[in-house]
């Protein structure tokens, strides 16, 4: 299953709104793929759940634009986990992207209530 949640949520909408998300996360801090799928389980207070195998070709994409940078680190266990970190070109695209939500945001609002002009 594409993603998991208590919410149904359209699978188009959720690929597109899930590159600025990941992007909002690495803003704040280095993070490896199930940190990230962990921590939108714990914003959402469990009502969203991303599986691996939608996060993950999400994160090699952003890596291939330049958005993210990826690095394998070993941890205590000895396994490697790799961390992924925003690059410069990754925040000049949140940037971008958070602008344009917020228009379209502004723009569903608006629609939603037909008092508010456009």
């Amino acid at each position: 299953m594409y993603i998991r949640s208590m919410i149904e949520i359209n699978k188009e909408l959720m690929a597109g709104s899930l590159t600025p998300i990941v992007l909002l996360i690495l803003r704040r801090q280095e993070s490896y793929g199930y940190q990230i799928i962990q921590e939108l389980k714990d914003k959402t207070e469990g009502e969203l759940a991303v599986a691996e195998g939608t996060l993950y070709p999400i994160l090699k994409k952003m890596e291939s634009k330049d958005w993210i940078k990826g690095e394998w680190k070993r941890i205590n266990s000895g396994r490697e986990r790799k961390y992924y970190t925003l690059t410069k070109n990754g925040q000049k695209e949140l940037d971008t992207q958070y602008t344009q939500l917020n228009f379209i945001n502004d723009l569903i609002t608006k629609l939603w209530n037909p008092q508010t002009s456009l």
